[in-house]
């Protein structure tokens, strides 16, 4: 039985893929059918993978995604396997980078911000022929400086370009978030309707709020990409998103006979009425007893 192939540094990364080491920290590797025997690798480092030839609906690839390339982003420690066929693709390039290389350099202290390094590999980054070039650009500059000679200014350098590669795919995911907007919609009314489930279900009167892993685990997403896909659909995070749902759930219950907004906040999960009471009038305007009264 195959075994998944561990790789502790980047200079056994470039051993196992026969690449010339020219930095211990950082390195650019032509995957051009990479022979590897085991059927996943994992990277005990920063590895981002360039996919020049990814066929059919590659690393969760559709319709109204771009089909030029596709981008793979692996933290350390993460496992990854291309498919059935192999560990890694057989035409691409492979930047890995060791968390070491950051030290006091201005990437460190936001290295986190790059949320996509936590992205499932079926929500890779697939590129345009432009956006390609772009990528290339920056990869061709960083391999540049791993020429040079090492010295004091190398690792903020390499560090300073390997930054902007990243912004640039920050750049590019926003718009693959706009190329999917349809798409986009459809998860919200998903997102929706599986909230809608949760409150129906009478969980919150024990207080067992929602969580962003609950509901990206129902919608078959990772929970880093569900988050930034509902921020960037709707500006909210999802407690603000949730927060908005139990309210409107609120305001049906409270127009029904009987209902008075201490059932209401209990049957809500909110901490008392007071806090609920509090929150509703904040974004609504009214108290939930005004809200009541004036309604029916």
């Amino acid at each position: 039985m195959k075994k998944t192939l561990d790789i502790k540094s980047v200079c056994e990364c470039n051993r196992c893929l026969g690449c010339r080491t020219l930095h211990p920290q950082a390195s650019i590797i032509n995957l051009e059918h990479p022979d590897l025997e085991q059927d996943a690798v994992k990277f005990e480092f920063y590895a981002v993978l360039l996919i020049e030839e990814c066929p059919g609906s590659c690393c969760g690839r559709k319709y109204y995604d771009y089909s030029y390339a596709t981008m793979v982003f692996l933290k350390p420690g993460e496992i990854f396997r291309m498919s059935e066929a192999g560990a890694l693709p057989d035409k691409g390039w492979l930047l890995a980078f060791h968390p070491d290389l950051l030290y006091r350099t201005s990437l460190n202290n936001h290295i986190g911000n790059y949320t996509f390094f936590s992205y499932g590999k079926d929500e890779a980054l697939h590129l345009s022929q432009r956006e390609t070039a772009t990528i290339t650009c920056c990869l061709e500059n960083i391999e540049e400086e791993l020429h040079h000679s090492i010295d004091t200014h190398t690792a903020t350098i390499l560090s300073r370009h390997i930054e902007l590669m990243l912004d640039y795919c920050t750049r590019f995911y926003e718009r693959q978030f706009i190329t999917r907007e349809n798409r986009n919609k459809t998860i919200l009314e998903e997102l929706d309707s599986l909230l809608d489930d949760y409150i129906r279900s009478g969980r919150l009167r024990d207080a067992l709020l929602p969580s962003p892993a609950y509901c990206a685990a129902g919608l078959g997403l990772s929970v880093p990409y569900f988050n930034d896909l509902l921020r960037f659909e709707t500006g909210r995070t999802f407690d603000e998103h949730f927060q908005l749902k139990r309210l409107e759930a609120a305001k049906r219950m409270l127009l029904k006979p009987g209902n008075t907004p201490t059932s209401v906040a209990r049957q809500l999960g909110y901490t008392s009425v007071q806090h609920f009471s509090l929150l509703f009038k904040k974004i609504t305007g009214v108290a939930p007893g005004e809200y009541r009264c004036s309604v029916n």
